[in-house]
């Protein structure tokens, strides 16, 4: 008999599906905007429209931005992994790799996750971790190939998304322990406002001058559609359903997200899909599962 913490209501799974489709379709959306916009520069403008947005949603529930002067240190370390570093890693990866492979790559998080509970946490997880980290080993190992054969290949792009992937492991776990009291809704609008800040010093220092404000259309979408819907839609549906998801649902809406990923850009931007790419999604979703997923309990 399953409990009510195994499952999801009707209109939570829903919700669920709306968010793992924003964000799994927002790989090839943002490949459409730093096609024509450098990369700090579209992610600087699309937190420019998004922050006021988190502000409002903030302060129409009757929270407080205030958080307390000891506790500003541990947030830093937070806004750093989950949201500094991955926007300037994945920025960058995405404009270097085809929108689908960047997602594959970006969602090894998992497995970095688990890596580093051993090395920095002392956590003892099951055997099942080893077969994890051998399939994600070898998807990354056929990305890393395919774009190290092609001619317009990006090796250096695919070592951008694993650094992505990395910090938000980490960063998923000072999340987990973290001391502070403040909500996770708090703790995104300041790791979004310090993220803002160092992309956009990025973007002037770097990015000054490439571009003239001249986009095509779906640039100007991708922009719209970050700044409001992934920053203010995407972020609602998060903190409603952050305390509600199981581990089994959370588990399965990561894994579907590069699926997204890799079909939307395909059909949205005609990525062309070759063997690897089938093969490495094969393993990495693979790898999600086995750390992601509980183990069957044995019946009485």
């Amino acid at each position: 008999m399953k409990t009510s913490a195994d499952r999801l209501a009707g209109r939570e799974l829903w919700l669920l599906g709306l968010l793992t489709l924003i964000w799994g379709m927002n790989w090839p959306i943002m490949k459409a905007g730093v096609n024509d916009i450098p990369p700090m520069t579209f992610r600087s403008l699309t937190m420019i429209v998004g922050l006021p947005v988190l502000w409002l949603m903030i302060r129409s529930q009757g929270n407080t931005l205030r958080v307390a002067r000891e506790h500003w240190g541990e947030l830093f370390r937070i806004a750093m992994t989950n949201m500094v570093i991955w926007y300037i890693c994945v920025m960058y990866g995405v404009a270097m790799l085809s929108s689908g492979r960047a997602a594959i790559l970006g969602y090894t998080m998992p497995i970095w996750a688990a890596l580093l509970g051993i090395v920095m946490f002392g956590e003892r997880p099951g055997p099942r971790l080893g077969l994890g980290v051998l399939a994600a080993a070898c998807g990354v190992g056929l990305l890393m190939a395919g774009e190290m054969a092609a001619l317009s290949g990006s090796p250096v792009g695919a070592l951008f998304m694993l650094g992505a992937a990395l910090s938000w492991g980490l960063g998923t776990h000072l999340m987990r322990r973290r001391k502070q009291p403040a909500s996770v809704a708090v703790i995104t609008f300041w790791s979004v406002a310090l993220a803002l800040i160092v992309c956009g010093s990025l973007a002037l220092v770097t990015e000054r001058g490439q571009w003239d404000g001249q986009a095509s259309w779906a640039a100007w979408f991708s922009l719209a559609y970050n700044g409001v819907i992934v920053f203010g839609v995407a972020q609602l549906l998060w903190f409603r359903l952050a305390t509600l998801l199981p581990p089994v649902a959370s588990g399965l809406s990561v894994m579907l997200i590069p699926v997204i990923g890799l079909f939307s850009g395909s059909l949205l931007l005609a990525e062309p899909l070759h063997w690897h790419d089938w093969a490495a999604l094969a393993c990495v979703l693979s790898a999600i599962a086995t750390v992601l997923l509980p183990a069957r309990k044995p019946q009485d």
